[in-house]
């Protein structure tokens, strides 16, 4: 039996627990189990941009030029690289690349509040109190068998730590990478390591440890777990000491001319980190900005802060990847959890609106130089081809091959529908 019982009441699982250090917020020894291979698919990758706060996408993608000055704000739209779409005027590099871009402007939800929209939008499934849906790129995780050369599968570059597996279990969470944390958080200490005061050294006495352990557990315990187990703590380890992951976070080695081009930013930077990760392996990579909860002086943090990072690192990053013809195989997704309200308030903000958002992706296979849906004359409602977080999350996952019928496993082995509610956008893939 998996709980078979040593000594007073101690069980298999206690005993793992010993080597189970936690790697910025992850157990090493239950790190990235998998269920089955990605199967053939348009692209390979994603790379989840991630604004957190709630972006004012009314003023970034989905302008009303036309409305009464309460709802039209300050900002003016220009033309793009892409016949017949618009974008902010404060965005003037995004403008170049929409040519490789689609905007999907007619999103739709119920839920403006951060904790619960972020969820939704990054699971694509209601919030349960009696059940935690995995995100994303947790899913991409469980479904991307142990990885190769040594990189994990899934990385998480934002502050927000939004790669939570939910009922997939801890193996499937995101490795935490503070190096390009956002500024303004906590100012990070600028490593991706191991916790202080633990070496290489050390995690493999650990193994070793447990490695003997796993030999007297082995006379009582006959499943498969057993095996999952070790080889988990072995790719963990392999993780470590190998190094390939830490070399894809050092963006020094790039070329002056290129850092310069994503900026100096930490969005900037890691935007670059994120297209290194790709190259080494890294199936899904998190990167992102906070600061987007504009509910006070909305134009002048879009304009003078907001706007001009997302710009030069997001541009940069659509343009490296097709240069480098990894935009194929990569999907490039930039959301928020919901929009700001058409009305700008006495502040000069706007507050929480999702019942209308817009969100764009690059890359992976979907149509470029493309708009689908849009939203009435003031932006308050979708008025044709809405759509919810969860039929866009269907798609981006449609794209690396996860097709929405896809049945995962709980760690108790209850099968789940990939999503509760959700289709996929087929007018987005590339005809």
């Amino acid at each position: 039996m998996a709980n078979s019982k040593l000594g007073r009441g101690l069980c298999r699982r206690s005993f793992l627990q010993i080597g189970a250090i936690p790697f910025m917020g992850l157990g090493l020894s239950k790190l990235l189990a998998s269920e089955s291979d990605i199967a053939d698919s348009p692209a390979k990758n994603i790379i989840l941009v991630w604004l957190g706060g709630g972006p004012s996408t009314i003023d970034m993608w989905d302008l009303k030029p036309n409305a009464k000055a309460e709802i039209r704000g300050e900002f003016k739209p220009v033309s793009t690289a892409a016949d017949g779409i618009q974008i902010c005027e404060h965005m003037p590099q995004m403008a170049k690349q929409m040519d490789h871009c689609t905007l999907i402007r007619s999103v739709r939800h119920t839920i403006a509040e951060h904790i619960q929209g972020t969820e939704y939008v990054l699971t694509g499934n209601p919030i349960s109190p009696a059940l935690k849906y995995p995100s994303i790129g947790s899913i991409v995780s469980s479904q991307s068998g142990l990885g190769t050369e040594a990189v994990p599968n899934f990385i998480d570059m934002t502050s927000e730590n939004s790669g939570r597996a939910g009922y997939l279990g801890s193996s499937h969470n995101a490795f935490i990478v503070d190096r390009f944390q956002d500024v303004r958080r906590e100012k990070s200490n600028g490593n991706f390591k191991l916790p202080d005061g633990v070496t290489v050294d050390d995690l493999t006495r650990r193994r070793e440890l447990l490695s003997k352990l796993e030999r007297g557990f082995r006379r009582f315990d006959k499943t498969a777990r057993a095996e999952e187990m070790s080889t988990f703590q072995q790719r963990a380890l392999d993780i470590l000491s190998a190094g390939k992951t830490r070399d894809a976070l050092d963006v020094t080695k790039e070329a002056p001319d290129v850092i310069k081009r994503y900026g100096a930013s930490n969005f900037g930077l890691s935007a670059l980190a994120s297209r290194r990760l790709v190259e080494a392996g890294v199936r899904f990579v998190t990167i992102g900005m906070n600061g987007w909860d504009t509910h006070n002086q909305n134009f002048g943090q879009l304009r003078n802060d907001l706007l001009p990072q997302l710009d030069q690192g997001l541009a940069a990053l659509i343009e490296d990847l097709d240069a480098r013809g990894l935009l194929e195989t990569t999907v490039v997704y930039c959301a928020g959890e919901f929009n700001r309200t058409p009305i700008i308030n006495a502040q000069a903000g706007r507050d929480h609106w999702a019942r209308a958002m817009s969100v764009l992706v690059a890359g992976g296979n979907f149509r470029s130089g493309f708009v689908y849906g849009s939203t009435d004359k003031d932006g308050f409602e979708p008025d044709s081809k809405a759509c919810t977080p969860a039929d866009v999350a269907a798609t981006v996952l449609n794209q690396v091959g996860i097709k929405p019928e896809t049945i995962l496993r709980t760690r108790s082995n209850r099968p789940m529908k990939l999503f509760q509610d959700a289709s996929t956008i087929e007018e987005l893939n590339q005809s």
